[in-house]
């Protein structure tokens, strides 16, 4: 980073008082070091894409992890990492998968390697350059988007300490975000039909469509279309 190191508690204090709506003139002022320090740090900030409050919650150890200075050492740390981004995006579709136990995975063979945070940054920032970018714009009750999750839950019938597995049906509202959730004994129509009324009532409408991600229990005929069709 360009500009004044500055220590772990002096960047809480950055933090902290940037909560509070101070410039970073003044910050750089009460803290003692330059405004392009200050500068600095903010713009790292900002490129984590992680909110003021989620930072002061980081451990000490993980809160300076994020400013490592540009060297041999911190590019051969990212170099090692950088060999490991295939990897986690081919395991990241595995159902179950998820980059804290990569991150544990990743640590377990390189203990001074990047921290959680970090870790995650850094594979941000990979996706970015190597996924296309497009943005959809969700328009409010057009949408609703349903499948089954892909693995079972389970729960224990008190009564018989028998373990009943159940599917779990998930419907989202893409530009909102609101999500149900309810857990049916399948997959089945009937099931399928009694979750979505469930699901309609419980956000109050209904959707211009309702989009289903192949869920056989949703089709009633499969029809290939071909050129004479259109």
């Amino acid at each position: 980073m360009a500009g004044q190191r500055i220590n772990v508690m002096e960047v809480r204090t950055l933090i902290s008082l940037k909560q509070k709506g101070w410039s970073n003139r003044k910050i750089a002022d009460y803290i003692k070091v330059n405004r392009k320090t200050v500068d600095s740090y903010m713009a790292r900030f900002k490129a984590l894409d992680l909110p003021l409050d989620a930072l002061m919650q980081l451990e000490d150890a993980e809160l300076a992890d994020l400013f490592t200075e540009d060297s041999q050492t911190e590019k051969e740390r990212y170099e090692t990492l950088a060999g490991y981004f295939s990897y986690i995006e081919k395991e990241l579709l595995k159902p179950g998968c998820t980059l804290g136990a990569l991150h544990q995975e990743y640590l377990s063979k390189h203990p001074d390697g990047y921290r959680y945070t970090q870790f995650c940054w850094h594979i941000r920032q990979w996706n970015k350059r190597s996924t296309p970018g497009g943005k959809l714009l969700h328009k409010a009750g057009d949408k609703l988007y349903v499948d089954f999750r892909g693995d079972k839950l389970s729960y224990i019938d008190k009564t018989t300490g028998e373990l009943i597995a159940v599917e779990v049906f998930v419907a989202k509202l893409p530009c909102s975000q609101y999500t149900f959730v309810k857990a049916v004994a399948s997959q089945k129509r009937e099931d399928l039909i009694n979750c979505l009324s469930a699901c309609l009532q419980w956000f109050g409408g209904v959707p211009q469509a309702i989009v289903s991600d192949n869920l056989k229990s949703a089709v009633s005929k499969a029809h290939k279309i071909c050129a004479t069709d259109q």
